[in-house]
């Protein structure tokens, strides 16, 4: 493998110096200027913005391989984001770039490290001069060096769990599986602090999955493997067979699945087997959250034709991912009338279309709660992504992927709502960039304890507003969407734990519209809603919880989710 990835190198090397010598002024030029800072757009599923693209994860290897040299010279602006801003470190010891000696350990092995791979890259073109014998002795020399070098970083272990002190497991989280794949150049110290920093946040133990790093480069040039030849690395497969595991295990009724970075890339692998293999059922117990995400594609289709056909004639409803209950033109399914399904005579609380057929899934009394799967329709129980707009990583994958428009139809989509943050905050570490900057923590009275948890009060990122605009009949639909998007989404009370909404879910879709606010300008008519309205995420907060009961499980009178019938 490692031979391959030098092989690579060198090609990418190689192509990478003539796309500067030829193509690089014209690419600056044409780079997007740094957006303003602290702004909050909010994408669907590639619902399509100003560009449009014309190439997906299904092409030639080679085309991929030569798109994604191209907007790497594209996109170059933001390459500094990757660490810059280097402070402010919120998290004290578990920030990547705060200075403490296991962080400065690992920022001089990488700078070794690249410093050897650059030159060995370098030098591949010589080694073609010397005797065969000797080049071999160097090469094999390198690779002994490097290999050496970055078991200093990575020691022996592939999985890892967040220390209890951060999160101790607690009876309601029982049926939680929480899985972390980390990002670029992670040794065992970063992921070992990504970890805590998650369980910290959330509350809840979390099992790491080391994508163990061989440097900077050589993890880039594996990046380009992995998402241009769909190549599954061992990390790939060792999470593969973890999550399968858990999502067949009984004791599970929810596995939530965050990725970083390059961990997108192999998470998005990984979704691909597990649709092919998993029954549905059980793939709707699978939430999927990423940050910075270096992914081309993220697929979870549609359950059944009708929900799709409704996605495609109705984009706007699309980009909430909650095409059934979108609007009245969504495509109906017949269903026969049963207990849970009471005949369509209008003398009960079911939601119908002009037709007279219930939506899918049919909203009754009954209906305490939806789970995500059941409200968008699709495989896969939910997916968010958040990246920001000066995140170089994030601006070659999911913002290149997401927000563009096909140019055919038959283009496999990049599944998930995207929430893009512009801040000057905006880099790509995980803790120090994205957690610090998305869900910063609240520091205790008492200095020398720490931190308490997620900040409830006064997040910024959470606070911020998102402006959907439409014009006529569009803000109906527009309306609705969000609607159904936010029941999708599941709500508790901040304080104290409870639902705030009771009742069915068309009296839950009425009290969010209420919630809503419009404005008229210059003719369009805009709705505002703020991140944490939209971010199911966010509900996981400091051991908090979405309403929504998962399936086959019930909520008893405390307020837990028991597995009743395991």
């Amino acid at each position: 493998m490692i031979l391959f990835i030098s092989y690579i190198a060198s090609l990418v090397a190689l192509v990478a110096g003539l796309a500067a010598m030829f193509g690089l002024g014209r690419l600056w030029r044409r780079a997007p200027a740094v957006p303003s800072p602290n702004g909050t757009r909010f994408f669907g599923s590639q619902v399509g913005d100003r560009s449009v693209i014309n190439y997906s994860y299904t092409d030639m290897p080679w085309r991929l391989m030569a798109f994604d040299i191209y907007y790497f010279f594209f996109f170059i602006w933001a390459l500094p984001h990757i660490i810059v801003p280097i402070t402010p470190t919120d998290s004290g010891d578990l920030a990547e770039l705060s200075l403490t000696r296991g962080n400065l350990f690992c920022i001089a092995i990488h700078i070794v490290l690249c410093l050897l791979q650059l030159g060995f890259i370098i030098s591949i073109p010589g080694l073609i001069l010397l005797p065969i014998w000797t080049a071999v002795l160097l090469v094999a020399a390198f690779f002994a060096v490097n290999h050496g070098l970055c078991w200093l970083l990575n020691g022996p272990e592939v999985e890892y769990h967040s220390n209890s002190e951060y999160a101790p497991a607690l009876p309601e989280h029982a049926h939680e599986q929480w899985i972390f794949i980390n990002g670029v150049a992670a040794g065992k110290h970063w992921m070992q602090g990504n970890l805590d920093r998650l369980a910290l946040t959330f509350k809840r133990p979390i099992l790491g999955v080391h994508n163990k790093t061989a440097g900077i480069i050589f993890d880039v040039v594996e990046c380009l493997v992995q998402r241009n030849l769909a190549f599954a690395t061992t990390d790939v497969r060792v999470c593969y067979r973890i999550i399968k595991e858990k999502l067949y295990n009984p004791q599970y009724s929810k596995v939530v699945f965050v990725l970083h970075s390059q961990g997108a890339i192999e998470g998005s692998l990984i979704l691909d087997w597990l649709l092919q293999e998993t029954p549905q059922d059980l793939l709707s117990k699978l939430e999927v959250y990423t940050f910075g995400n270096a992914a081309n594609h993220f697929n979870n289709p549609h359950r059944h034709i009708h929900s799709q056909k409704a996605a495609l004639n109705n984009p706007i409803a699309a980009s909430t991912d909650a095409t059934n209950l979108a609007s009245p033109s969504a495509v109906p399914i017949l269903r026969a009338p049963s207990p849970n399904n009471p005949p369509q005579d209008g003398t009960g609380p079911v939601e119908t279309t002009a037709s007279g057929y219930s939506l899918v899934p049919a909203l009754t009394s009954e209906t305490s709660s939806l789970s995500p799967s059941s409200v968008s329709g699709r495989a896969i129980g939910h997916i968010e992504h958040y990246a920001h707009t000066t995140d170089f990583v994030a601006l070659w994958g999911v913002l290149h992927f997401a927000t563009s428009a096909l140019s055919s139809h038959s283009m496999p989509r990049f599944i998930g709502r995207v929430f893009a943050r512009t801040s000057s905050r905006g880099g790509h570490q995980m803790v120090q960039h994205y957690l610090d900057c998305m869900f910063p923590l609240e520091k205790h009275a008492d200095p020398a304890k720490g931190f308490v948890g997620c900040l409830e009060e006064g997040n910024e990122f959470m606070e911020s507003e998102i402006v959907i605009g439409a014009e006529g009949e569009e803000m109906a639909a527009v309306r609705e969407a969000m609607g159904a998007s936010w029941l999708a989404r599941g709500d508790r009370d901040s304080a104290a734990g409870v639902e705030i909404h009771g009742g069915s879910p068309v009296e839950t879709r009425g009290r969010f519209r209420s919630r809503v606010g419009e404005v008229a300008e210059n003719g369009r008519r805009e709705t505002k809603v703020k991140v944490k309205e939209l971010s199911r995420l966010w509900l996981y907060r400091n051991g908090k919880s979405p309403a929504d009961t998962p399936p086959f499980l019930m909520r008893d009178g405390d307020g837990f989710v028991r597995t009743a019938t395991f």
